[in-house]
């Protein structure tokens, strides 16, 4: 089988299902059943016993629909990940909804948690004491918050609170258009908000994406990215690997943090060395 000098896989599973119920979210209180949770279950840990089993660098970015640890299956898989010596990182999208003692069994050298705030899904002293406590056990992080108006002073609070080690993103929200007087109140927060401002455009331009990153579900369906529908092949029949090589990007922009930032002209590998999957700028603090 053809292998890769390393590889970045964000893996998808079933899990559609999150504890919180933000209206910018379709998969808000939605509940998956025993079924489908059976089968998100079975599917990351053939992805994790696959994983265990290659000899080449690995990262890995858990993306779920809904939020994963509140699973006990996504907090065993990223222990177990984290304590492989060819992983390099593994990181999971989460609300920090979950436990956190968890972690005491990880590799926090290799574990990393990229975590989002919901104003009026919980409380700030409670989030706020989350994040203290993550900063506390050593573990690597980033912050983020919807840039929505009604966030805006929840995240300034946020900011102010928070560690200065901490970094705090915001994403535009989708379909919301900022004038330059509303994207600079955002950028007070974020500096690197400009990147999530607008579109980028993307056809034709090179792009990491189906050759050294891809997305991965529960069947093992490898995509270049989350946003382009085309298979690529299957990461258990070696058909994927096989495939990998440099792709220009087919879409017309591309709007996510998790698909642009590995868009080549956009150079965010040297932004967010040490921390891409995380979020983390190495440039920060500031």
């Amino acid at each position: 089988m053809r292998k890769p000098p390393e590889l970045t896989i964000l893996y998808r599973g079933p899990l559609a299902s999150c504890d919180y119920d933000c209206a910018y979210c379709p998969f808000a209180k939605r509940r998956d059943s025993p079924a489908r949770l059976r089968a998100d279950r079975d599917a990351l840990a053939r992805f994790t016993t696959w994983v265990a089993a290659q000899d080449f660098p690995i990262s890995v970015l858990f993306t779920p629909w809904g939020e994963g640890l509140v699973r006990s299956w996504y907090r065993t898989a990223m222990v177990e990940l984290s304590r492989l010596a060819h992983v390099r990182r593994v990181a999971v999208q989460t609300n920090l909804s979950t436990r956190l003692a968890w972690l005491a069994d990880a590799d926090l050298g290799t574990l990393a948690l990229w975590a989002t705030y919901h104003p009026g899904q919980v409380a700030h002293d409670r989030f706020l004491a989350k994040c203290r406590e993550l900063h506390a056990r050593g573990v690597r992080f980033s912050v983020g918050v919807v840039g929505l108006p009604g966030h805006l002073a929840p995240a300034r609070r946020l900011r102010a609170e928070l560690l200065s080690e901490v970094y705090l993103w915001v994403n535009a929200a989708e379909g919301h258009v900022y004038t330059d007087d509303e994207a600079a109140v955002w950028a007070e927060i974020d500096p690197l908000f400009g990147y999530s401002r607008t579109p980028h455009r993307s056809l034709g331009l090179p792009c990491r994406t189906g050759h050294t990153v891809v997305s991965v579900d529960g069947d093992g369906t490898v995509r270049r990215c989350h946003f382009v529908t085309e298979t690529i092949g299957n990461l258990y029949d070696g058909s994927a690997l096989r495939a990998l090589r440099p792709r220009p990007c087919p879409l017309p922009v591309c709007d996510c943090h998790i698909g642009y930032v590995h868009l080549e002209p956009l150079d965010l590998y040297r932004t967010f060395a040490g921390g891409l999957l995380e979020r983390v700028p190495a440039a920060w603090p500031r």
